[in-house]
């Protein structure tokens, strides 16, 4: 029989920090010897998160091709796969993705009630989205992509304010009061990846608390999957060969650059886009979000004569443009120094929501 082990869901919007958060609380898991299984949940395979885990020597499985909800038997496969010997399994569904209270939690309440403990539903919000959301604005978003983001957090058990060093203690303290108010039923925390600001905080909650998904949403679905449509999604993994060794870290502030600078040019929404190179051992991984721009070398990809490129884009325009856009900004990076090998490429739009269930009532 499989250990009984509690599973804990952290949702929110694109570039809300889900990835970061799951990683750094596994390392603390793992250091006082618990088992720790991650699933990473995308509309497309080649995702630069669960190659990110994966080199952090963690246990990942990948759900590809559909969201948590809409295959649900494809994540109670990847939850058995990773959750053999492991105290907790930490879930991230697609950043899109809303409902999860009645798609994802009550059916994991009532048929998986013997071998998993459900978590608190948890939603992360990245701080300056957040703040324009509860003004009444869009966070640059579409408006039904916004509408989204409100629902994400309607439904949270617990909302959880991301990226807290990038505010002062009373900037903070002032957007957790607004953001408890505007959503009273949440428990409003806030914590910091980089300087572990909260995050024994918050694992205490989701690792003891037993009341998982207490409300069911009332969401428009017509308005949701335009939501998730007005995104265009490119996945591409891209091999890279060059006559001489070469220094892709500059490389990669170069094409991140780019493609920042293009999507200014045209004024696109970006709900976020990572890459990550790789060159055996050795790899750097480079974001955007909405209008932020980062590069962190971890340790840093170095000098080599090749290089893999893992490319996630999720950008508020037509697939087919965005695909233009990326393709248009790899070749100006690479220049003619270098020999392209394209290994995956696939760019979509994303189909409209079909819950494998949809609760109308909380399993108790």
């Amino acid at each position: 029989m499989m250990k009984q082990c509690r599973i804990i869901l952290v949702g929110g919007f694109l570039g809300a920090g889900k990835t970061t958060l799951i990683w750094r609380v596994a390392e603390r898991l793992m250091s006082v010897g618990k088992g720790v299984g991650l699933i990473t949940n995308d509309q497309a395979p080649e995702l630069v998160d669960s190659e990110l885990l994966r080199r952090q020597n963690l246990a990942v499985s990948e759900v590809a091709g559909s969201c948590f909800c809409c295959n649900f038997n494809g994540f109670t496969d990847a939850v058995k796969q990773v959750s053999e010997g492991a105290d907790y399994v930490l879930s991230e569904p697609v950043g899109s993705c809303a409902d999860l209270s009645a798609t994802i939690l009550q059916p994991l309440k009532k048929y998986w009630n013997t071998t998993l403990l459900v978590a608190p539903l948890t939603v992360l919000a990245d701080p300056g989205r957040l703040a324009s959301i509860l003004q009444g604005e869009q966070a640059g978003l579409h408006e039904d992509a916004a509408y989204i983001y409100r629902k994400q957090l309607e439904e949270a058990d617990i909302i959880v304010i991301t990226k807290s060093d990038t505010l002062s203690v009373e900037e903070m303290t002032q957007l957790k009061a607004k953001t408890a108010e505007a959503f009273p039923k949440s428990r409003v925390m806030s914590v910091s990846a980089v300087t572990g600001e909260g995050l024994d905080e918050w694992l205490a909650d989701v690792t003891t608390r037993t009341d998982a998904g207490k409300r069911l949403l009332d969401i428009d679905y017509d308005r949701y999957a335009h939501g998730e449509a007005v995104l265009g999604w490119l996945n591409g993994t891209v091999m890279l060969h060059a006559p001489k060794p070469t220094d892709w870290d500059e490389f990669l502030k170069n094409l991140i650059k780019e493609l920042q600078s293009d999507f200014e040019q045209e004024t696109l929404a970006v709900g976020h886009v990572k890459i990550i190179a790789e060159s055996g051992k050795d790899y750097a991984v480079a974001n955007i979000t909405g209008a932020d721009c980062t590069l962190t070398l971890r340790p840093g990809v170095g000098t080599s004569t090749d290089v893999r490129l893992i490319i996630n884009a999720r950008v508020e325009c037509p697939p087919e443009y965005l695909d233009q856009l990326v393709r248009e900004a790899l070749v100006q990076s690479i220049n003619g120094r270098y020999t392209e090998e394209v290994l995956a490429w696939r760019y979509l739009q994303p189909g409209r929501p079909n819950p494998t269930h949809r609760f109308s009532e909380v399993v108790v």
